[in-house]
């Protein structure tokens, strides 16, 4: 097999700040909601087309958001906290309006709860479960960014945060995330399912939580979920975070199943996992 090289996501706020001044504007009241999606659009595209010209083999997909991609994956997975009282729709996402109280509030509810992004200065809304939750896919605007994305006529990887790591990223009241999971892994493999009937070859899955010391009920987790994924689905490329993930040898027992994508990775863990494992080499640029 050649190497491919492709990217884990694309910077979404564009040159200059482009999202953060067309959010800013329409919140304000100085840019429509159709505006802003243009600004949004013309974004990913002028993204798709950098990394096509530079000849990676896959164009990146599903690393847009308007404001936090740990709320978009809620939303996708129909996880909009009930207190706001918006009616899910399975064909249609939330209007501008209604996703932006999620983030900021409105008269009649403050904002989602936010955190910091495991070590570092950014922040991600956090999830609001309940017994009452209810996974159902809301896939519309997913789909159609990658419908735009393959009217590139470039190989597209769509990518997507993975169950484990939604859960775990998300706070419940009145149940045990983890009691949670098989609903949630289910509507997962339907989405893959969607996704290989559009001739996607790869799909990137982020687990970031494999960089943190888990206990066993965690580690089981991420086993228990990835069963959910034998039927027809995309290759996958699962992606964690920057640190060392030697401890996760336990992973092996499903790689047969899966493609796996792994960043610090200890020499031991991936002489264990090698059978498995597609090879992949990073590189993580920064700036002082």
């Amino acid at each position: 097999m050649m190497a491919k090289a492709h990217i884990l996501g694309y910077p979404r706020i564009g040159e200059k700040r482009t999202l953060k001044f067309a959010q800013e504007a329409y919140w304000k009241g100085g840019l429509t909601a159709a505006g802003l999606q243009e600004v949004g659009k013309g974004l990913r595209e002028q993204h798709w087309q950098k990394q096509k010209a530079a000849g990676l083999d896959f164009i990146t997909a599903g690393d847009f958001t308007f404001y936090d991609h740990v709320l978009d994956t809620a939303l996708l997975f129909g996880a909009a906290p009930t207190r706001f009282g918006f009616s899910g729709d399975n064909a249609q996402p939330l209007s501008e309006q209604d996703y932006f109280a999620l983030a900021r509030g409105n008269a009649a509810q403050p904002a989602m709860e936010m955190t910091k992004w495991f070590d570092t200065n950014y922040h991600y809304l956090v999830p609001e479960l309940t017994v009452e939750t209810r996974f159902t896919i809301q896939a519309h605007e997913f789909l159609a960014r990658l419908d735009e994305a393959q009217a590139q006529g470039h190989p597209v990887k769509p990518v997507l945060l993975g169950p484990v790591s939604l859960l775990y990223l998300s706070k419940a009241k009145g149940v045990e995330r983890l009691d949670l999971l098989d609903q949630l892994a289910e509507q997962y493999a339907l989405l893959l399912r969607e996704l290989q009937q559009r001739k996607i070859e790869w799909l990137q899955i982020d687990e970031p939580i494999l960089a943190l010391d888990l206990d066993d009920a965690w580690l089981k987790a991420l086993e228990r979920a990835y069963a959910w994924f034998r039927g027809a689905r995309p290759k996958i490329l699962l992606s964690t975070y920057f640190a060392n993930v030697a401890r996760y040898q336990a992973i092996s027992p499903i790689c047969h199943r899966w493609r796996a994508y792994r960043s610090g990775a200890g020499a031991g863990a991936i002489a264990t996992l090698a059978e498995c494992l597609a090879w992949a080499l990073g590189i993580v640029g920064w700036r002082d």
